[in-house]
């Protein structure tokens, strides 16, 4: 089977840094660069998944785009239950986002009177802490809290029932913090920073657990993110950008001791990104029934 990148998902020739989908499946987000400043779009999922509602031109492809962040948006995500979207950029500001109330045809702000926005997503919120950058944003298992990492070395953890209250903010990397990634049972809060290091902070006092650097210690030069990832599970931390025998890696740390033993090998250059598949398979016997869990 050809995998086929869809040509109008882009951002007008700007790069797109994230995207995320949707809990329901339903639509995408892509956040970058904009004209002049970040932007944020929404997209159906419905055209990528069928070439005939791609050819259907009642079928929109776009469903809203927001220009409301200052400068290059670096991350978009969805919360779990699929209400809101956070997106955090260049312009130090984190952006919360929920539908509205459809209101009739919005053009998009100086474009063609052609390009309308079929869903209407507005800001509820703009997350100010940060002094730098903001590199990643992650909600919490059952979206109480969000967190959200800048180069200005801290992730900051938001009350996302009552925003804009701040619950912590976490001082420990001696590097930009490039990505974040939450425990899903939401005992920890897991970072990784330029300062090779990937730290795991208890969310129950939002003190260190652990700091974890033998695998990152031969890591040279930078990269724009490191985007870790914990295992649906639980069982398993995987990180962006570490070295085994002087070749990159995705290091596997386990929650069990935070032992370090295993990683993926395979990529030629420092892997930036590691996202798991949220649903977790079980292998099935021949007459149909799960296997131990250990499969």
């Amino acid at each position: 089977m050809k995998l086929l990148k869809p040509t109008w998902v882009n951002h007008n020739g700007k790069p797109i840094f994230s995207v995320d989908i949707h809990p329901d499946g339903t639509k995408f987000a892509t956040g970058g660069q904009g004209q002049d400043s970040g932007k944020v779009v929404i997209w159906n999922m419905a055209p990528v998944l069928k070439e005939e509602d791609e050819k259907n031109e009642n079928i929109p492809k776009m469903l809203c785009q927001m220009d409301n962040h200052l400068a290059c948006v670096n991350c978009v995500r969805w919360s779990n239950n699929g209400v809101y979207l956070a997106s955090g950029g260049d312009d130090k500001l984190i952006m919360v986002w929920k539908r509205a109330a459809y209101i009739g045809p919005s053009t998009v702000f100086g474009s063609s009177s052609k390009l309308t926005n079929v869903e209407q997503w507005r800001c509820v919120s703009i997350l100010r802490s940060h002094s730098g950058d903001v590199m990643d944003v992650a909600w919490s298992p059952h979206d109480a809290w969000l967190a959200s990492c800048s180069v200005d070395n801290t992730v900051v953890i938001w009350n996302a029932v009552k925003f804009p209250e701040i619950l912590a903010t976490l001082k420990g990397h001696s590097g930009l913090v490039k990505g974040l990634t939450w425990d899903p049972v939401g005992k920890y809060i897991a970072s990784q920073a330029d300062d090779r290091s990937l730290k795991v902070w208890r969310t129950m006092d939002w003190q260190l657990e652990t700091s974890i650097t033998k695998p990152f210690d031969e890591c040279g030069g930078t990269t724009h993110v490191l985007r870790l990832s914990w295992s649906p599970d639980g069982h398993y931390l995987v990180s962006a950008h570490a070295m085994n025998n002087s070749g990159p890696t995705a290091q596997i740390i386990e929650r069990d001791g935070w032992k370090t033993n295993m990683d993926f090998v395979g990529h030629r250059k420092a892997v930036t990104v590691v996202k798991f598949n949220p649903k977790i398979f079980k292998k099935k016997q021949k007459n149909g029934s799960s296997t131990k869990s250990s499969c």
